[in-house]
């Protein structure tokens, strides 16, 4: 074989692994999503409250917020491939409970392990994207997101369509969406440890080399600034994901399946934004396309609690798409200044989003609780005005190149 052919069949291979990781970040997050999509049925079926929902929101995130930074810390330093086969088995097992809890607290239990395996593949996948990645790094990161995305944008279908007619015991149809991606997962962590083994000394050693000596105090600042951009970005899609469908069936007195179909318009753009914030990001800058990913969607997101049926499903669609678009371009950002922590900044990112997401969904089924739904929904329809706040983000140029900030 030729060394072009070689080098053909590499790219093909890595193109391959990369669909690969899509697919089975499209499959978690369908699981995943189709969860806090299927609350009402749960209130109905258990007679819960707004805030014990509030709780299995809560539980399903906030064990994928705790173990993921601790995953990704350990795995920077000590991969583990045949760890993403077994997020998919936690996942099997969070699905068979689902469909035959009786009570919240085998509801919670089945949440937890859910966010488990999320909690898995979420920084060992956004790893695997970023070896086969190639320079790549952006498209890759759009292209393993898309992937999640798509599996958010299907779940309301699946809620409506398979859960929705048949209730709880819907849920089993899912087991073989996970054992779907359980060989998905086992065929790409074989490819992740030979190329774990073949390159482990030279990425600790371009680690080292590619050490751009930012001060504390600049990590600490732009870290401080990504994360209230996750803040705002994430309470607020729980906002929608969570209990939207209530607000749309109390304010049009429609069934759940017309709810489902805005929160499918808002994350089938999502899907779309995604794909598109990475080569935006490359032709305009990350900077610019984080600030806009928030803040352009305040106009959006104040209008929606008074609009009808159809405008609803129009401003969906246009939150999603920018909203959507700024997450993998915030990962890549960080990943640029901290280019030896992949596994860490990926398992902090993706952590912190679900943990702020199940902390906001507590609290907001508290406030729906004792103000009502239209209240809790105004409420956070503000949160994208935090936007402003990334227009301190440093330029790239200093991102890329290790120049520090004056007086940092």
């Amino acid at each position: 074989m030729t060394t072009s052919a070689a080098t053909e069949s590499t790219k093909n291979t890595a193109l391959s692994i990369l669909l690969g990781v899509s697919g089975a970040h499209l499959l978690n997050d369908a699981m995943q999503a189709v969860v806090p999509a299927v609350f009402p049925l749960f209130q109905q079926e258990m007679h819960l409250s707004f805030a014990q929902i509030g709780w299995v929101a809560f539980t399903l995130n906030i064990t994928a917020s705790i173990l993921q930074p601790l995953i990704g810390t350990y795995t920077d330093r000590r991969p583990m491939p045949m760890l993403l086969p077994l997020g998919m088995l936690f996942t099997l097992f969070g699905m068979l409970g689902l469909a035959l809890s009786p009570t919240l607290a085998y509801l919670l239990v089945s949440s937890a392990l859910i966010g488990i395996g999320s909690s898995i593949l979420h920084p060992e996948a956004s790893r695997v994207a970023h070896l086969a990645a190639g320079r790549g790094k952006g498209f890759a990161q759009s292209v393993f997101q898309v992937g999640g995305n798509t599996g958010q944008a299907i779940a309301p279908l699946l809620a409506a369509y398979v859960i929705g007619p048949q209730g709880q015991l819907g849920f089993l149809w899912f087991i073989l969406l996970a054992v779907a991606g359980i060989m998905l997962q086992y065929a790409i962590g074989k490819w992740y440890g030979q190329q774990a083994r073949r390159t482990g000394a030279a990425r600790r050693a371009s680690s080292l080399a590619s050490d751009k000596g930012f001060s504390r105090a600049f990590i600490a600042f732009v870290l401080g600034i990504l994360i209230l951009m996750l803040f705002s970005k994430f309470v607020y899609l729980a906002s929608m994901t969570g209990y939207y469908s209530f607000y749309y069936m109390e304010k049009f007195h429609l069934p759940l399946e017309r709810a489902q179909l805005c929160l499918f318009a808002l994350q089938f753009a999502g899907m779309i934004g995604t794909f598109l914030g990475g080569p935006l990001a490359d032709r305009f800058g990350r900077q610019k396309i984080i600030w806009f990913s928030i803040l352009g969607t305040a106009p959006f997101s104040l209008l929606l609690p008074y609009a009808g049926p159809t405008g609803s499903v129009l401003l969906c669609l246009a939150i999603g798409l920018i909203l959507m678009s700024g997450f993998s371009v915030i990962i890549v950002y960080a990943q640029e200044m901290l280019p030896g922590y992949v596994g860490t900044v990926a398992g902090l990112f993706f952590g912190l989003s679900f943990g702020m997401g199940g902390l906001g969904s507590v609290i907001m089924g508290a406030i729906m609780d004792s103000h009502g739904v239209s209240f809790m929904m105004k409420a956070c329809a503000y949160l994208p005005l935090l936007g402003l706040f990334a227009l301190l983000l440093p330029k790239d140029s200093v991102i890329m190149n290790g120049r520090r900030l004056p007086g940092m």
